[in-house]
C-alpha cells in the first residue's frame, strides 16, 4: 500500500500533465499487484474467512489484489471530492483501470458507484451536488472504459460462466441515469448524452443481447418521456432509429410527428419548436427542460451528423438540409416572436453549419430572417446580441481566408436579395471589406462581372435605377482604393476602361468585339449626366490612387501605379484614343472646336514622340508623357463638367517638351540622339515651364492633379536646374494674408467683367447667382437689425413693414442725428473689419494648405537626387518654415523640419560640384540665426542643418571657415547672456566631426575665463572633456601634453578661486573638474612617450589641504577622495617615470662595461627555470 497511497494526491492536481502522470503511475502499479495476486477460494458462509472479509460485500477481495481492490474503491469515492480537479483525475485513472482489469463485472461496480453516491437529508447543497455528479461520473466510467458491454468471462473466476457484462446491468445502469436526470434540472441534459453513450456502445459492440437492450431503452425511454418531446428524447430517437429499422417508428412517433423518420422535411415544423424550447407555448413539451444557456445543445451535433456526416461525404443531404435550416432555424429560432436567447442559438447554429457546408450550399445559410437579425445587432452596441454578430463576421472572415475561392459567393450574399449593397455601412464594419481583402484574383474578378451584369437589369422607378448604378460605381472604387486587395491588371484595366466609357461616351451601337464587350456596356443604358459626372470623378480619383508619388528606391522606375513600364493613365489614354476612332458604336460626349483638334492633334504627336526617347532621359520623357496625358483627361474630363481649364497647359507642355527633347533626324541608320537643349537667357528654361505646371496644378488642391503632379516632378527631378528650385522654393514665401485677398479680389473682378461682357455666361450661371443672391439677403437682413438698433438706441424708430399715414412724423434734433451717425459708422466698420477678417483667414489657410503640396515637391526632390547640388537651396526656405510658422501652420513646420532632419542632415552620398561660396554663406546665416533661436526643437533643426553644411564644406576642403563660424558662436556663447545658443550645439559638432573638433580645444579653454557666468564657465569644461575623450588621437602627442598643462592650470585656478569663495561652485560642479582631471591624467599616459613631467604633483597636494580646511567642501567626502584620487594617479606616475630614468641608467652602465643589456635580461630569467 506504501506503494500507491502516494499516487493519489496528485490524481486531484490543476494541472493535465500531472494528473495524467499520476494515473499512469497508477495504473501500472496496480497491474503489477495483480498479476501477482493469487485468487483466493470460494469461502463459504459463516466460515471464519468470511468472519474475517466482514464489510467487504462487494466481492472485490475474492479476485483482485487488496492494492487493487483498495484502489477502486478509492477512486470511486474520490469522485465525490469537492477538492480541485479531483473529480477529473479520479475519473480518468478508474476508467482506465476498469479498461484493463478483467477480473470486475459492470454489475459490481454499479453497485459500489449507487452505494457510495446516496443523497442524504442531512446534506448541504454543495455536498448533495457533489454526491450526484459522483454517481453520473462514476457511471460514465463504466461506459468509457468498455466494461458495460464486455464479453469476455472473468479470467479468474471460480465459475466461467460468469461474463464482465450483462442486460441486467445495462438496464439498471440505464434506470440509474434516468432517475439522476430527474432529480435536478441542470443534471438533465448531461444525463441524457451519458444515456445516448451508453446505447452508442451497445451499437458498436456485438453482445448477444444488443436487441434486448435497444428495446429496453426503447420501451423505457418512451414510456418515461410519453407525449412529452424534448430535445433529449429526439436526440435518444436519432441514435436508435438507424440501429432498429424494424421498428414502428410511426406508432412511437405519433401524434406529435407525422412521418416516421424524424429528420424527414414533413416533421421539421414539429421539430423546430421542440428544439426551440419554449416551455407552455405547445402541449407536447414542458417546463423540465431547465434554464436558458449560452451553449447549444447537443442534440444538434447529432442532426448535423445525420444530414452533413463528415466521415461519409456520400451520406450527405445537401437538399434536405437547406429545407431543416430554413424551417427549424431561420423560420424558428430567427422568427419575429423569438426570444434574444433563441436568436443567439441561432447564430450558434450558423456558425455550426458555416463550418460543414459545401461551397455550393454556402448561400442557403444566409436565409430572410437570418440576415435582417445579423445586421440589425450588428448596426448598433448596444443591441443584445451585437458581440455575438461580430462573432459571425470572424468566423465568415476564417472562412474566406482558408477558402478564398468562396468569398464570391459570400459577398453575393451580403450584398444580395436578403442581405444590403449598403452591408457594411448599415452594420458600421467592414466585412465586405475584408472578404473582398482576402480573395484572389479569379474571385475579384468574379465580383466585378456580376457587377456589370447588375448594370442591365431593370428596378422599379428611376431613382432606384440611379441609386443602384452610383452604388455599383462606389464598389469599383472600392476594390482599387483597397490597399489589402490583391491588385492585378486585367481587372484594374476594366474598371478603369468602364469608367472611361460611361463618362466620356455614348454608346449607339452593340459592339461584338472590342472594349464594349467586355464592359457588358449596350446601348439600352440610359444614363443621367449626374451618374456620367461621377463616373468622370471617380475615374480620376481611380487614377490618383494608383499613381504613387515615388519610387522605393533611388534611381528605380517605381513598381506601382505602371504596368509593362507604363502608368496606368497611359493606358487609359490608349483606351480612350481607340474608343475615339469607333465612331461606328460609340460618340463622345465632348466635341472640340477646330483648334482645339489641332492643339489635341499635336499634343498626341508629341506624346508619340516622347515614348521613342531612351537612354538617360527615359526616365524625364516618361513624366513629361504623363503630365501631357493627365492634362488632356483632365482636359475632357473638365469641359464635360462645365468647368474651363487652363488653356495655355497644353501650350506650355509642349512646347517645353519640344524644346527639351530635340531629335536629330539626320542620321540614316534610325538611331536618335535625345538632348536637353539650352534655351536662350532671356526665356524661360523648358524644366522651369514644366514645374510652374505642376504648380499650377497643385493649386487646384485635387487629388488627381496632386498625384500627377508629384508622379511627374518625380520623373523629371533629375533635369532640374537652380532656377527650377528657386521657382519652388518661391511658393513657400511667406506673404501678407491682406496681399492673398487682394489678388483674389483682383481675379473676382477680372472674372466679373468677362461675365458682364458674356450675357450667355449669365444665363448659365444663373443657379450659383441664385445662391449667392440669397447669402447676400441674409448678410442685408443682419445689418439691417444691426442699423435697426442703433436707430432705437438713440430714441429714433426704423420704418418697418406698413407705416400709419396718419402717425405723425417725429423730428430728431441736431445732437440725435450725430449720434445716429457714430452708430451707424461703427455698424459698417465692424461689418467691413469681419469681411476681411474672415477672408483674410480663409487666405491664409488656403496658402498653408498649398505650400503643404510644395512640400511634398521639396521631398520627392531630396529623395530623388540626395547627391544633387541644389539641395543646398532648399536649406534656408525650409529653416523659414520650421522655425518661423505660426500656431497654425504647425502641420507645414513639422514637414519642412521633417525633411531637414530626415532628408538632408542624413545624406548618405556626399553633394556634387558644390558651390562653396553659397555653402559658406549657408552655415554663417545658420548660425546667426541659432544664436537667436527662440525654442531648442528650432535650435536642434538648426544644428542638424549646420552639420551638413559642414559636411559639405569639409567633402571640399573648407575646413577654415567652419571653424571660423564655429569659434564665433562659441565666444557668443559664453560671453553673452541673452544667447540661445547651448553645449548640445557644440556636443554634436565635435562628436560629428573629432578632428576640428580637437581644433577647437585652445578657443574652448581661452574663452571660458570670459564667460558671463559659472554655469556657462563649467559648461566650457564638458566640452573640453567631449574633446578629451574622442579627439586626442587627431593630435601630436607634444600637442596633446601641452595642452594638458595648459588644462591643468585653469583648473587648479578654478578650484582655487572657489575656495576663496571668489565664485561659487556647487559639489557635483567640483567632482565634474575632477573627473576632467582624470581623464586628463590617463590620456597624457597614452601619449606621454618622453620623461617629461606635465603635473604639478605639489599644487595638487595643496590643493587637497585647502579643500580639507575649506568650511564649504571639507565635509564632502566624494570631493576629497576624488582629488585623493588624482593625488595617487600622479604619484604612481611619478613613480613609473623614475624606475624608468633608473633602468635606463642601469643599461647604460652595463653597457659601459661590456655586457650587452639583452644577455643580462636573459640571465636573470634563467635562473628561476633552472631551479624549478
Amino acid at each position: 500500500m506504501a506503494t500507491t497511497l502516494s499516487l493519489f494526491w496528485n490524481l486531484s492536481s490543476a494541472s493535465k500533465k500531472e494528473r495524467i502522470s499520476a494515473t499512469v503511475r497508477l495504473v501500472n502499479s496496480l497491474e503489477q499487484f495483480q498479476e501477482q495476486h493469487t485468487p483466493k477460494p470460494e469461502v463459504s458462509p459463516g466460515s471464519e474467512d468470511d468472519e474475517e472479509n466482514v464489510g467487504s460485500t462487494d466481492g472485490l477481495d475474492v479476485l483482485n489484489a487488496h492494492d487493487v481492490a483498495y484502489s477502486i474503491r478509492r477512486l470511486i469515492r474520490g469522485l465525490a471530492s469537492p477538492r480541485e480537479s479531483s473529480r477529473l483525475g479520479f475519473s480518468v485513472a478508474l476508467t482506465e483501470l476498469l479498461s484493463r482489469l478483467d477480473t470486475v463485472t459492470s454489475a459490481q461496480v454499479i453497485s459500489i458507484i449507487v452505494d457510495g453516491s446516496k443523497t442524504q437529508g442531512s446534506m448541504t447543497g454543495q455536498e448533495e451536488r457533489d454526491v450526484l455528479f459522483a454517481r453520473l461520473f462514476g457511471l460514465a466510467t463504466i461506459i468509457h472504459s468498455g466494461l458495460l458491454v464486455r464479453q469476455t468471462p472473468l479470467s479468474t473466476s471460480p465459475s466461467s460462466a460468469t461474463n464482465s457484462s450483462s442486460l441486467e446491468s445495462y438496464k439498471e445502469l440505464v434506470n440509474h441515469l434516468l432517475v439522476l436526470a430527474e432529480k435536478k434540472s441542470w443534471l438533465r441534459e448531461c444525463t441524457w448524452w451519458t444515456i445516448g453513450q451508453a446505447i452508442d456502445a451497445v451499437i458498436k459492440s456485438s453482445v448477444s443481447w444488443k436487441e434486448e437492450a435497444l428495446a429496453s431503452t426503447l420501451e423505457v425511454v418512451y414510456e418515461r418521456e410519453k407525449n412529452i418531446w424534448t430535445p433529449e428524447t429526439v436526440a435518444i430517437t436519432l441514435k436508435l432509429q438507424p440501429a432498429m429499422p424494424k421498428h414502428d417508428w410511426k406508432k412511437t412517433l405519433a401524434p406529435t410527428f407525422k412521418d416516421s423518420a424524424i429528420l424527414a422535411s414533413s416533421n421539421f415544423s414539429s421539430l423546430g419548436h421542440i428544439l426551440k424550447e419554449t416551455p407552455g407555448d405547445d402541449e407536447w413539451q414542458q417546463s423540465n427542460t431547465g434554464t436558458w444557456k449560452a451553449q447549444l445543445h447537443y442534440v444538434w451535433n447529432i442532426i448535423f451528423d445525420g444530414f452533413l456526416p463528415e466521415s461519409e461525404p456520400e451520406r450527405r443531404r445537401n437538399a434536405l438540409f437547406q429545407e431543416f435550416f430554413r424551417v427549424v432555424v431561420d423560420e424558428t429560432l430567427f422568427g419575429a416572436s423569438s426570444s434574444p436567447e433563441r436568436k443567439f442559438w441561432g447564430f450558434l447554429v450558423f456558425k455550426k453549419a458555416l463550418r460543414r457546408v459545401d461551397g455550393t450550399d454556402l448561400p442557403m445559410l444566409f436565409t430572410k430572417n437570418f440576415m435582417r437579425s445579423w445586421i440589425n445587432h450588428l448596426s448598433h452596441k448596444d443591441r443584445h446580441l451585437h458581440k455575438i454578430s461580430l462573432d459571425v463576421v470572424k468566423d465568415i472572415q476564417d472562412f474566406v481566408q482558408q477558402n478564398p475561392q468562396l468569398g464570391y459567393t459570400l459577398i453575393l450574399q451580403l450584398t444580395g436579395i436578403h442581405g444590403s449593397q449598403q452591408f457594411d455601412k448599415l452594420t458600421k464594419t467592414k466585412t465586405v471589406e475584408s472578404i473582398l481583402s482576402r480573395m484572389d484574383g479569379d474571385g475579384i474578378m468574379q465580383y466585378i462581372q456580376s457587377l456589370l451584369e447588375q448594370m442591365d437589369e431593370s428596378d422599379n422607378g428611376v431613382v432606384a435605377e440611379e441609386a443602384k448604378k452610383i452604388w455599383i460605381a462606389d464598389q469599383f472604387t472600392a476594390l482599387v482604393r483597397n490597399g489589402a486587395i490583391p491588385k492585378r491588371e486585367d481587372w484594374i484595366q476594366l474598371i478603369l476602361n468602364w469608367f472611361a466609357v460611361q463618362g466620356l461616351y455614348l454608346v449607339k451601337r452593340k459592339s461584338a468585339k472590342g472594349l464594349l464587350v467586355a464592359l457588358r456596356v449596350t446601348p439600352s443604358s440610359v444614363l443621367s449626366e449626374n451618374f456620367r459626372r461621377i463616373c468622370r470623378g471617380k475615374l480620376l480619383g481611380c487614377l490618383a490612387d494608383l499613381t504613387p508619388s515615388t519610387a522605393s528606391q533611388k534611381g528605380d522606375m517605381p513598381k506601382e501605379g505602371t504596368v509593362d513600364d507604363e502608368f496606368w493613365i497611359s493606358k487609359v489614354f490608349t483606351a480612350v484614343n481607340h474608343l475615339d476612332k469607333d465612331s461606328k458604336h460609340v460618340t463622345s460626349l465632348s466635341e472640340p472646336s477646330q483648334e482645339e483638334q489641332l492643339l489635341l492633334q499635336q499634343a498626341h504627336k508629341t506624346i508619340d514622340h516622347l515614348r521613342q526617347v531612351d537612354g538617360k532621359m527615359r526616365e524625364a520623357a516618361k513624366g513629361v508623357e504623363l503630365l501631357l496625358s493627365a492634362s488632356l483627361l483632365h482636359r475632357r474630363c473638365a469641359n464635360l463638367d462645365d468647368d474651363e481649364p487652363d488653356a495655355g497647359i497644353l501650350e506650355t507642355c509642349i512646347a517645353a517638351a519640344a524644346t527639351m527633347f530635340s531629335t536629330d533626324n539626320k542620321s540614316k541608320n534610325r538611331r536618335k540622339s535625345h538632348t536637353i537643349s539650352q534655351p536662350d537667357s532671356d526665356s524661360p528654361k523648358s524644366i522651369d515651364m514644366l514645374v510652374d505646371v505642376l504648380i499650377g496644378f497643385l493649386e487646384k488642391s485635387t487629388s488627381y492633379l496632386r498625384a500627377m503632379a508629384n508622379k511627374s516632378f518625380s520623373c523629371i527631378a533629375s533635369a532640374a536646374t537652380e532656377t527650377t528650385i528657386d521657382l519652388i522654393v518661391a511658393q513657400l514665401e511667406r506673404r501678407n494674408p491682406a496681399d492673398l485677398v487682394a489678388d483674389e479680389e483682383d481675379e473676382t473682378e477680372s472674372a466679373t467683367s468677362e461675365e458682364e461682357e458674356d450675357d450667355d455666361d449669365d444665363a448659365e450661371g444663373s443657379d450659383e447667382d441664385n445662391e449667392s443672391d440669397l447669402d447676400d439677403n441674409e448678410a442685408a437682413l443682419e445689418l439691417r437689425m444691426k442699423i435697426e438698433d442703433a436707430l432705437k438706441a438713440n430714441g429714433a424708430e426704423a420704418a418697418i413693414g406698413d407705416t400709419d399715414e396718419e402717425s405723425e412724423e417725429e423730428l430728431v434734433d441736431d445732437e440725435q442725428m450725430m449720434a445716429i451717425d457714430e452708430h451707424l459708422a461703427e455698424v459698417f466698420r465692424s461689418r467691413s473689419g469681419d469681411s476681411k477678417q474672415s477672408k483674410n483667414v480663409n487666405a491664409q489657410r488656403e496658402a498653408t494648405h498649398f505650400k503643404n503640396r510644395v512640400l511634398d515637391l521639396v521631398d520627392i526632390f531630396t529623395r530623388r537626387m540626395p547627391q544633387s547640388p541644389h539641395n543646398l537651396r532648399l536649406v534656408l526656405p525650409l529653416i523659414e518654415l520650421a522655425t518661423k510658422s505660426g500656431n497654425d501652420e504647425r502641420q507645414l513646420s513639422d514637414k519642412a523640419r521633417g525633411i531637414l532632419n530626415n532628408r538632408l542632415a542624413k545624406l548618405k552620398d556626399p553633394l556634387q560640384e558644390v558651390d562653396q561660396d553659397y555653402a559658406k554663406t549657408i552655415l554663417d546665416e545658420l548660425h546667426i540665426r541659432a544664436r537667436k533661436a527662440h525654442s531648442s526643437d528650432a535650435l536642434a533643426t538648426l544644428s542638424h542643418c549646420s552639420l551638413f553644411i559642414c559636411r559639405v564644406l569639409t567633402n571640399v576642403g573648407c575646413e577654415k571657415s567652419v571653424l571660423q563660424l564655429y569659434r564665433e558662436s562659441l565666444a557668443d556663447f559664453m560671453t553673452r547672456k541673452a544667447s540661445s545658443l547651448n553645449i548640445t550645439f557644440f556636443k554634436d559638432f565635435i562628436t560629428r566631426y573629432p578632428a576640428l573638433g580637437w581644433r577647437l580645444r585652445d578657443d574652448v579653454l581661452d574663452t571660458s575665463p570670459k564667460a558671463i557666468n559659472v554655469y556657462r564657465k563649467c559648461q566650457a569644461f564638458q566640452l573640453l572633456n567631449t574633446i578629451l575623450t574622442l579627439s586626442t588621437s587627431a593630435g601630436d602627442s607634444q600637442d596633446v601634453l601641452s595642452f594638458i598643462l595648459k588644462l591643468q592650470t585653469s583648473v587648479l585656478h578654478f578650484i582655487d578661486s572657489a575656495c576663496d569663495d571668489q565664485v561659487s561652485l556647487s559639489a557635483a560642479q567640483i567632482k565634474d573638474l575632477f573627473k576632467l582631471v582624470m581623464l586628463s591624467v590617463r590620456q597624457a599616459s597614452k601619449v606621454d612617450n618622453s620623461n617629461q613631467n606635465v603635473w604639478d604633483s605639489e599644487a595638487w597636494r595643496t590643493l587637497h589641504g585647502r579643500l580639507v580646511a575649506s568650511k564649504r567642501f571639507g565635509s564632502s567626502t566624494a570631493i576629497l577622495k576624488l582629488c585623493s584620487q588624482v593625488e595617487s594617479a600622479l604619484q604612481a606616475k611619478h613613480s613609473k617615470q623614475h624606475n624608468s630614468i633608473a633602468s635606463k641608467r642601469k643599461a647604460e652602465e652595463v653597457e659601459g662595461e661590456g655586457v650587452p643589456s639583452d644577455a643580462k635580461r636573459k640571465k636573470k630569467k634563467s635562473v628561476p627555470t633552472s631551479q624549478s
